[in-house]
Formats: structure tokens, sequence, C-alpha cells
């Protein structure tokens, strides 16, 4: 490959990551607005959060359809369409005064985000097929990392200029980025990526994809990690609110914040570090190895935020322990399934994978509803370090097997198969 090539790949995931930072607050900034928005209107966090849900569902629902037309048209119309929505979304919230609107809002800005998310993840596992896991790993971290270079300023704005402004400006503002770099996107041509060795050389359709058995394991598993970090992502801010504790002073690292303020700052930068390098772990340890180690590591995490969080610096740090082992999966998950899949369709595989997020996105409100219930978070983080063992267990000792088996059949078989199976340092035993 040459050199000039090779820049222009690393320049493409450059602006892919760039359009990941620029969305992610629409997720991971939304903790930020609930309790303001309640003062305001008192409609209550369940109502309230049913918005975020929509947001989730929006996102990730329509995520195929989204996909299969950035495969095919490419990313540049697609992304810009993608980037006047993230932009209205959040005009829209500015002026909502109804639950009905912050709907309206919610399901405006995910559709955007998902498009803008969608062909990000895209651009590199097409333009990356030797490095999948690093470069899938780089990207999702924008969308991790981008939301902790703005947590602090959303916040101080909110306190000084209430939430409605707030929405406004930064609305406008992530709009605009996304149009700028919209134009420069593309997928590779031909000749344009490394040769890498295929255990079949034909790419599994979406409609194929479907029917194998272990495209639902992997959904099954996707969506229970999934399920414990969108319910901390959504209620980090009420639980700390619950706890008494959000606006107490903590000091680490020769740093003096809020204990929210803190923990969001800080679990968004180690939330956004964990995807490359459990990315560039994976490629060289394992997918499943890796997921086994990841998942047990973050259900002890979310018990010991759920046992310690009461003090505010165990807060911190426990919080932090939990978005770290929480956003691997962004990079783990698409680069398995562009392993077993083949490439060529890749946006729209990991697009129906990516349902998994709308599933998950069902149970926060549950989540609220057990609070309300029991008084306490408990029984949300029981539940949540349950689905990371069960996860855990699920990927080394069925998952690893079924793809194991799966490449001995094709291998026996010497013939073409319908899927692809890359023998890649990611898909090692």
């Amino acid at each position: 490959m040459r050199d000039t090539t090779n820049a222009t790949r690393w320049l493409q995931l450059l602006m892919g990551v760039l359009c990941m930072v620029t969305i992610a607050n629409m997720q991971y900034g939304w903790t930020l607005f609930v309790s303001p928005i309640d003062e305001k209107f008192h409609w209550g966090r369940p109502a309230i959060q049913t918005a975020f849900t929509i947001f989730i569902l929006a996102e990730t629902w329509l995520v195929p359809i989204e996909s299969y037309f950035i495969d095919r048209i490419g990313p540049k119309i697609t992304v810009a369409a993608g980037g006047v929505m993230v932009g209205l979304a959040w005009v829209i919230n500015s002026i909502a005064d109804s639950l009905f609107i912050l709907y309206v809002g919610a399901a405006v800005g995910g559709l955007g985000a998902g498009i803008v998310y969608s062909a990000a993840i895209g651009l590199a596992l097409k333009w990356f097929p030797d490095r999948r896991g690093l470069a899938s790993g780089l990207t999702s971290a924008g969308f991790g990392v981008g939301s902790a270079l703005t947590v602090v300023p959303i916040a101080n704005m909110i306190q000084a200029s209430g939430y409605q402004q707030t929405f406004l400006y930064f609305g406008i503002a992530q709009g605009l980025i996304v149009l700028l770099i919209a134009p420069f996107l593309r997928f590779p041509n031909n000749g344009e990526t490394p040769i890498v060795k295929l255990a079949s050389n034909v790419d599994l359709a979406p409609l194929k994809t479907v029917t194998q058995p272990i495209f639902w394991l992997l959904y099954f598993i996707f969506g229970l990690v999934l399920t414990g970090g969108l319910m901390a992502t959504a209620q980090l801010a009420p639980i700390a609110n619950d706890l008494k504790i959000a606006g107490v002073p903590v000091t680490l690292l020769g740093l003096t914040l809020p204990a929210l303020s803190f923990a969001l700052t800080l679990d968004r930068i180690l939330n956004g570090l964990t995807r490359p390098m459990f990315g560039f772990v994976s490629d060289r340890l394992g997918r499943e190895n890796t997921m086994f180690v990841a998942f047990s590591l973050e259900a002890a995490a979310i018990m010991l935020l759920a046992y310690t969080g009461h003090n505010p610096v165990m807060f911190v740090i426990a919080s932090a322990l939990v978005f770290f082992l929480w956003g691997e999966i962004f990079t783990l998950f698409p680069a398995m399934c562009t392993d077993l899949f083949g490439s060529k369709f890749a946006t729209t595989n990991y697009g129906m994978l990516y349902t998994a997020k709308g599933v998950a996105a069902l149970l926060i409100p549950i989540g609220s509803i057990l609070v309300s219930q029991t008084g306490s978070w408990t029984a949300v983080f029981l539940v949540a370090a349950s689905f990371n063992i069960l996860a855990s267990v699920l990927s080394l000792f069925v998952l690893k097997p079924m793809r194991l088996r799966m490449h001995k059949r094709l291998a026996m078989s010497g013939s073409v198969a319908d899927i692809t199976a890359v023998k890649s340092k990611g898909a090692v035993a």
C-alpha cells in the first residue's frame, strides 16, 4: 500500500473521530439536563428519562436502514443529513415546553446521531481491515472522550444561563461542525487497503447474517453489557444527587472539583481511552478472551460503586472504573462482527447488531422505577453486575467455541462458505 494511501486512511479515520467527538454530548451530556428540566416543569425523572430512551431507540433501531444507504451511497450526503439533525435536535430541546416536544427532539437527535455514528464506524472498519480493533477503538473513543471536553462548560453554562440556552448554543455548534466535515468523507476504493487473509472470500450480506445463530448470540451478549452501562450513563447525576454528594468537593490527582463534575469528566476520559486500548489488546489476545476479562471486571466495578458510592472520593473512583470497563464494548463488538461476516457490508451488519443498544435502552426507565420502589440504587447495581457476569461466561465458554467450530467447518469443507472468517490476530483462539 502506497504511503499516500496510508496517509489518506488515517485522515479519514481522524475525520470520523472528530464527528464522534462532536455528537458525544447527545448521549453522555444528557444526565446534566435531567434535574434542571425536572426543576422547571416537574414532569418527574421517569418521564424525562423516557426522552433518553427514545433517543437511544431512534439512534439504534433505525441504524440498519441508515447503514444500508451509507454502504451504498457513501458517507458524504448521509453524514451531512445527520449533522442537520443533531443540530436541530438540541434546538428543539431548547424550546420544549411539553414532554411531547422533548420526545420529538430526542427522536430527531437519535436519528442524526445514529447516521453519524454508523458512518464513522464504517470508515474505521473498511479502511483498516488489518487493525480493525484499534481503528474502531479510536473511532468509538471519540464518542466516549468527546463529552469530557465539554462536560464542565455545559454544567457551568446550565448554572449560569439555564439549560435551554445551553441546548441552543451547543446544538448549533455540533450541527455546524459535522456539516463542515461531511464533504471530505469517503470509503476506500479497490486497492487502497491492505490485503488480509480470509478463511473465506465471500462477505455475508445482511439478510444472510441474521440467519446465523452466532449473530444472535453476539446480539444477546452485547445487550447484556449495554444495559448496565446505559443505566450508569443516564442516571449518574441522579445517583449523585440522591446520595447527596454531587456538590461535595473531591481532590484527586492534584485537582479539586465537585464530586459529580469530577466523576463526569474522569468517566468520559477513561470511557474513551479504554476503547483503543482494548481494541489493541483484542487484536492480539483475541476478542472473546478480552471480553471475558473486561466484563468480569466491569461486574466488580459496578458492585464497588454500589457499596462505596456514598463516599465522594470512592464515587469518583468507582464510577470511573465502571465507565473504563464498559466503553470497550463499542470496540470489541464491531470488530468481532466484521471478523465474522466480512467488511463489504460491515456498516450494515454492525448496524443490525447495534440495535441491541435500543433493546437495552428499554430497561432504563425500569431502573428509575426500581429506585422509586426500593428507595435505593442497590437493586439496579445488582442487576447490572449480574448481566456482566453472564456476558463474560457466554463470551468465553459459548461464543468462542461456536466461532472455532465454524472455522473448523469452513476448513474441512475446503469450499467457499457464507461467513467471512478473518484469520487475523483479532480472531486468535
